[in-house]
């Protein structure tokens, strides 16, 4: 594996009133049922900083460690990146409370909702950013509770060398089948790990043909029936898993999403220039190599561009 990523090529266009105005350039990689590669185009093979896509296999590493989860819908909150939504944010204090804390524990940044509907209800009723708010603040309240269960320090939880995120590289390490290539800091201020888009979609596969029981299908069972908590109400893996049946999806942030279907297959995107509104055109075209069919597909499959208020172009896959 090189280490350092070396760009993708051309794998979205921005057409408006029929003339290209812009490209989107990437990387994806697309593997069989059986994990081999099929199709993929730009480098799949060098590391990139999958962001939150790496959270599943996170939570497999607390689960792991002894977090004490009964409610899939608590584990797929310790998997999500949420939109900050009133169910978010008050299944995350729940949580903190019944362990005797708030969210004065958690080591993520205080912060808006993500989602601009959230968001703009946070500022409409005089509010303002908090931590429980952040959308990384289920990962983070997992976090913390780990320690609590597994007896180490909650103090610095987040630095890497912390034995909690040793069990998380391990665990992010193992289902990728790569030892990350470098160590970063996260928009939340945890650990993200660099590993190929390769293995990040390998990962996917593994979590959702896990054995029934085990640490790994539990967090892939959860977050697929729970997919609001693990986005919001109009998040796109939220709404991909829902329409799809059997799909693990997840965004993470600057352009990546990773998903996967049991008995089909699974891709990774990374979009280079960080654009989210190409990462899902490609994703879907990329689904749909391997033979995925759903209306959901049909609707992320471009992306509308509006001019005065109207549909005039659309940001379309070139693969």
């Amino acid at each position: 594996m090189r280490t350092t990523y070396e760009g993708g090529v051309p794998l979205a266009e921005v057409v408006r009133s029929g003339f290209v105005e812009g490209l989107h350039r990437g990387s994806v990689a697309v593997l069989d049922a059986a994990g081999a590669p099929v199709a993929g185009a730009g480098d799949v093979t060098s590391p990139i900083f999958p962001r939150s896509a790496s959270k599943p296999m996170q939570a497999i590493g607390m689960l792991r460690a002894g977090l004490p989860l009964s409610d899939p819908a608590d584990v797929a909150l310790v998997s999500a990146s949420h939109a900050g939504e009133e169910f978010h944010v008050a299944r995350v204090g729940a949580l903190l409370a019944a362990a005797g804390l708030d969210e004065s524990a958690l080591g993520c940044p205080p912060d808006l909702p993500m989602g601009e509907l959230a968001r703009e209800a946070v500022q409409r009723a005089g509010g303002g950013p908090t931590r429980a708010r952040m959308n990384c603040s289920g990962k983070h309240t997992g976090m913390v509770l780990t320690c609590l269960a597994a007896g180490w320090p909650r103090e610095g939880y987040w630095r890497p060398e912390h034995p909690l995120q040793q069990r998380l590289r391990a665990a992010v390490e193992e289902f990728t089948g790569e030892r990350a290539a470098a160590v970063g800091v996260d928009g939340c201020g945890a650990p993200v790990l660099a590993v190929s888009l390769t293995g990040l979609a390998l990962a996917f596969l593994r979590l959702v043909t896990a054995e029934p029981g085990s640490a790994a299908r539990t967090v892939a069972d959860a977050m697929r029936a729970y997919p609001e908590v693990v986005g919001g109400t109009w998040a796109e893996d939220s709404r991909l898993m829902r329409g799809l049946p059997g799909a693990l999806v997840k965004i993470g942030a600057e352009g990546v999403i990773a998903a996967a279907l049991p008995g089909v297959g699974a891709v990774a995107v990374k979009i280079d220039d960080g654009a989210a509104r190409a990462r899902m055109p490609v994703l879907v075209s990329a689904l749909r190599r391997l033979g995925a069919r759903a209306p959901v597909l049909d609707e992320y499959a471009e992306l509308p561009l509006l001019g005065g208020g109207l549909p005039v172009g659309a940001v379309r896959p070139l693969w």
